[in-house]
């Protein structure tokens, strides 16, 4: 088990085994049972602002080159500390490296299925990813589910920390919409935890797992949270996470309904996730109320 399951075991009203007892018997140590984390300084905010920015603009940067560019601009920083907020980040440059990050070695890593497989209809292929977004004293992180052939965006969820709930809710809104064929995401330890692949066995879902500094494994959702970043993320300044989820609503509204994609020869990708749906009902427009019935009832988030 991880820490943050392990911490959920805690009673500390059991009536016979005191708290010691109890960390002693699950090997959890006390001390991080009690621990509270410090809230980031402002510089450091500052720095992770700037390495996400460059980062969306040049994802082929590493550790060496991002700390280069960061003393170019007056930011003179080790190594150390820009990889340690690299991995905060989720950040990784897209060339092959060593492992320096590694999943949760209890979960088990499924191989990736996508390699040479026509995407050809919707369901076919879901996936699902984590990024940074900032607010203006502070940062939250976001999960999304995709459909991969519509580039629908069919749930996602909000955190201020890597806990695995908000991925797992994202996951069971996404599933009260359909089922996918097979579902693809990274080898971190939210997505190998066994609380989330059990879900998708118990549905018959093939799990495929990027290979490891294989980012374009996952292609579509990292062309996704580009456009999140570039087109909603960098033009507000979110003071707090009830604003930042309404923005990141506000778009993936947007996304979904009204802006076309030129790979889906500019239909919108409500239009191309529900075709399917609404074949059976010719001439219904996107907008009538039945696709309202059929569209997500719940397309927000929690934290």
């Amino acid at each position: 088990m991880t820490t943050e399951e392990k911490q959920t075991l805690i009673d500390p009203d059991h009536p016979t085994l005191s708290i010691r007892k109890q960390c002693d018997l699950i090997g959890l140590n006390r001390s991080t049972l009690y621990y509270q984390p410090e809230e980031t300084d402002a510089y450091t905010l500052s720095l992770m602002r700037l390495i996400d920015e460059q980062f969306t603009r040049t994802p082929f940067c590493g550790v060496l080159k991002m700390t280069a560019w960061l003393g170019r601009h007056g930011h003179f920083v080790n190594p150390k500390r820009v990889r340690r907020l690299m991995r905060l980040l989720g950040l990784e440059a897209i060339y092959p490296k060593p492992k320096l990050s590694r999943p949760n070695l209890q979960h088990k890593v499924y191989p990736y299925l996508l390699r040479n497989v026509d995407i050809e209809h919707v369901d076919q292929v879901w996936s699902t990813d984590i990024t940074f977004v900032r607010l203006c004293h502070g940062f939250i992180y976001l999960t999304a589910v995709m459909d991969w052939f519509s580039r629908y965006v069919i749930s996602w969820s909000i955190s201020n920390s890597l806990e695995i709930e908000f991925c797992i809710d994202a996951l069971e809104r996404a599933l009260c919409q359909g089922t996918p064929e097979i579902f693809n995401m990274d080898q971190g330890a939210q997505f190998t935890s066994t609380r989330f692949t059990s879900i998708l066995l118990g549905k018959e879902i093939a799990i495929s797992m990027d290979g490891r500094g294989r980012v374009f494994d996952n292609i579509f959702v990292e062309r996704l949270w580009r456009s999140v970043k570039y087109e909603e993320v960098y033009l507000h300044d979110y003071q707090s996470i009830a604003e930042a989820r309404q923005g990141i609503k506000r778009y993936f509204q947007l996304y979904n309904y009204e802006r076309p994609h030129q790979s889906l020869n500019y239909k919108t990708p409500a239009e191309v996730f529900y075709k399917s749906a609404l074949k059976n009902f010719p001439g219904v427009p996107l907008r009538h109320p039945l696709v309202q019935i059929i569209s997500p009832g719940n397309f927000g988030s929690s934290v």
